[in-house]
């Protein structure tokens, strides 16, 4: 059942870590973050501020609350975040989220509304989408990552492989690299990647490469990039792809062929989301391989991030 009185713990706790979030994010001028994420159970959404947007994901668990129930709650708990993020209900967009298994799934649209903002981080111009897909298009949890590719992609030549949106790839250009490969296996993301690279007026050698990066691997030139970004599924299952990625499973295999591609000296930075997550450090052809998990957590992910980020130099 639904307990009105609970509303006062959402309520109490949004106020506490929004005015401590809202402080370092306007010092840091950074106008998309996370302010919330399953801090009380009996409230598990996610909850990040895109400039003047909120997007709430409900984590779908068992609640025991009818169907109407769970609307008034849902209601009641949107008027909550509404006020004390000071921002009007209609700018407000909730997905309902399970656990996915792969990133195809991830991808898939549960909606036509199209409803789409171009939003700004680090001086750059992004296009997210609140009301389509499960995910807006811009990870918040990588932005220092992003910074750290950004600093060093000068006159470099940048393959980002699995691009999605091309967050990355618009960081590389940003900061100058001669070359900018993103391959994806969704033209719809490719096609987001390009609007984001236009968006920001960046001119440059960039392709866009619609390809299974399995596949695509075995295609590359050896000692060619400088810098590679590497963030693919745990698992992907897609239909259009010719084998099944595992990561733990493939992990090897699939940055060995990437190392390959890349310059002595050159830098992979490589990340994913499975929370067992282990690297086999002796089976990787690299001179230094460093985890700089904890260096790419953000202030508004700290205790919550449960990705892994390695820097992995050839």
């Amino acid at each position: 059942m639904f307990d009105p009185s609970k509303l006062q713990m959402l309520e109490n706790r949004l106020v506490k870590v929004y005015r401590h979030i809202g402080k370092i994010a306007r010092r840091q001028n950074i106008t998309c973050f996370r302010v919330y994420d399953d801090d009380i159970n009996e409230f598990p959404f996610s909850i990040d501020r895109y400039d003047d947007h909120v997007y709430v994901s409900e984590y779908t668990r068992p609640h025991g609350m009818d169907e109407e129930t769970h609307e008034n709650w849902l209601d009641s708990s949107l008027e909550v975040i509404a006020k004390v993020l000071n921002v009007p209900l209609g700018n407000i967009w909730v997905k309902q989220r399970q656990r996915k298994v792969s990133r195809q799934e991830q991808y898939e649209k549960v909606s036509f509304e199209n409803h789409e903002v171009v939003v700004h981080e680090a001086g750059l111009k992004f296009k997210v989408n609140l009301s389509d897909y499960l995910d807006t298009g811009l990870f918040l949890d990588h932005r220092i990552t992003r910074g750290m590719v950004r600093e060093s992609a000068k006159d470099m030549r940048v393959l980002n492989l699995f691009c999605y949106t091309g967050s990355f790839s618009v960081y590389a250009a940003a900061g100058g690299a001669s070359e900018v490969v993103s391959v994806d296996l969704s033209k719809t993301y490719l096609a987001w990647a390009e609007e984001n690279m236009q968006l920001n007026d960046l001119k440059g050698n960039f392709q866009f490469v619609h390809a299974d990066v399995l596949q695509y691997l075995d295609t590359l030139p050896a000692d060619y990039f400088d810098l590679v970004v590497l963030d693919p599924p745990t698992f992907s299952n897609s239909k259009r792809m010719k084998e099944f990625l595992d990561i733990q499973r493939d992990h090897v295999a699939i940055l060995n062929k990437v190392l390959h591609a890349t310059k002595p000296g050159g830098v992979v930075y490589f990340s994913n989301n499975y929370r067992k997550f282990q690297l086999e450090t002796d089976q990787i052809q690299a001179s230094v391989i460093k985890d700089i998990t904890g260096q790419t957590m953000p202030f508004d992910f700290q205790q919550k991030l449960i990705r892994k980020c390695f820097r992995i130099t050839k």
